[in-house]
């Protein structure tokens, strides 16, 4: 496998798969006249025949909640009212940098995935919504080098927004564009019931849409070739915490100790994982041979989500990890349920005080009755996302809870550091 350093996002990049199909060999930022030069913005003849495709390929969400795609289009094509198709790249999980990287350095396999989607949902407006610079740098140019060439019918409005973790969740995407806060909305209705001015909306995270040129070039057969049954093609693939952090294609099915064995690491370190980006929890290492399919790490009691993955080492602690990561979801939550709000305060406190040695056997009890009955309670998947954190802790990592509960925890008793947020990678690639 190689690894191509690129100079924009200062991100290693690399392919497990024979052809990258996401990722580009070439380092850099992806032109006009180069994406067409491999068969980029191929006319659209039969948008049916497209859309029974994409069904055949069987493509999943890309963004965490792998809802099937062709069953997300028919629900907006079959609401009531002139549809809009929103490209949705606001990355707002701190660990992954995927939906930037397309960006910044695929923009046109972006639009063009965007300009399909508008086409088979007959959209009246198509939108981008993302909050990385650079990316919206390279996007605007991107709609500057189309200027003129008469293959995007549509114009595409880009809206650029402050940087947040809720601020990607579908209905704070509508709230936005229909003039309110990046804030998550009480459902129903849903953004394909009623979205964006009030029309059904067709809302795909960038690495969806990326697929859509992907699957009309190759069809669905090839793009089957890779993957497995239920999870068929590549994914991107963010992995933190080691010398080889990066964004990596890969075909779903693959381990992780393959992934990590390729990129040269010592899988004999390796205690565990910060799997999903935040939203799954920590896992321990037996994920190394879990195969990364949503249904096998499901069936694993977690979560692929949007396949950020951060490794936890002899070197860190699963318990610091956890605090830092419950510290986040109390900062970062929108502040709208009470449930979220108290919840993630709470549980932060007590993972807080159990990372300091403070804490008593009490006080777990009280974390492990919170990991379950507070799941289910919030607008969004924040709380969610933090019952899950301190669930998984409890359930992965028994022995280190207890060594933070008798003060012997030697790892950081050394003074052993997590990043604030764990696993974070900087939005200006340094």
């Amino acid at each position: 496998m190689s690894l191509i350093a690129d100079p924009l996002a200062r991100l290693r990049i690399g392919a497990l798969s024979t052809l990258p199909r996401l990722l580009r060999a070439q380092p850099g930022r992806e032109t006009l006249e180069d994406y067409r030069a491999q068969g980029g913005y191929e006319p659209l003849h039969d948008p049916e025949a497209l859309l029974e495709a994409i069904r055949e390929a069987g493509l999943r969400g890309h963004g965490g909640a792998a809802f099937p795609t062709a069953r997300k289009i028919d629900s907006v094509r079959n609401g009531n009212g002139t549809p809009v198709v929103v490209g949705n790249g606001e990355e707002g999980e701190p660990s992954s940098a995927k939906d930037r990287w397309l960006l910044r350095n695929r923009p046109h396999l972006v639009l063009d995935g965007l300009r399909l989607a508008g086409a088979l949902v007959g959209a009246r407006a198509l939108h981008l919504y993302l909050s990385d610079d650079a990316s919206h740098d390279s996007v605007i140019r991107a709609l500057d080098e189309l200027e003129g060439t008469g293959i995007m019918e549509s114009g595409v409005h880009v809206t650029k927004v402050a940087p947040a973790y809720v601020a990607g969740e579908e209905s704070a995407v509508v709230q936005v564009l229909n003039g309110g806060p990046a804030l998550p909305n009480e459902k129903p209705p849903r953004p394909f019931e009623q979205g964006v001015g009030g029309a059904p909306t067709l809302i795909n995270n960038v690495e969806t849409l990326a697929n859509f040129p992907i699957i009309q070039r190759v069809g669905a057969a090839e793009f089957r070739a890779l993957g497995t049954d239920t999870s068929p093609g590549t994914f991107l693939l963010t992995i933190t915490g080691i010398d080889a952090t990066g964004v990596y294609e890969a075909p779903y099915g693959v381990t992780l100790r393959r992934v990590l064995e390729e990129l040269g690491e010592d899988t004999a370190a390796i205690t565990g994982f910060l799997m999903g980006g935040y939203f799954a929890g920590v896992l321990g290492r037996q994920a190394l041979d879990i195969p990364l399919d949503y249904d096998s790490v499901s069936a694993a009691g977690s979560g692929l989500g949007c396949g950020a993955i951060g490794v936890i080492t002899e070197r860190s602690c699963p318990v610091a990890v956890s605090a830092g990561v419950m510290a986040y979801f109390a900062r970062e939550n929108a502040g709208q349920c009470g449930s979220c709000f108290n919840g993630t305060a709470a549980m932060s406190a007590v993972l807080d005080a159990l990372h300091r040695h403070q804490a008593e056997s009490s006080d777990i009890d009280r974390l492990q009755h919170w990991a379950g009955f507070l799941r289910g309670r919030g607008a969004c998947g924040t709380l969610d996302g933090a019952t899950n954190v301190a669930a998984k802790l409890l359930r992965e990592f028994p022995d280190q809870v207890a060594d933070h509960l008798s003060g012997r925890c030697e790892i950081c008793i050394a003074g052993a550091e997590v990043s604030d947020p764990p696993f974070a990678i900087s939005r200006t690639g340094d």
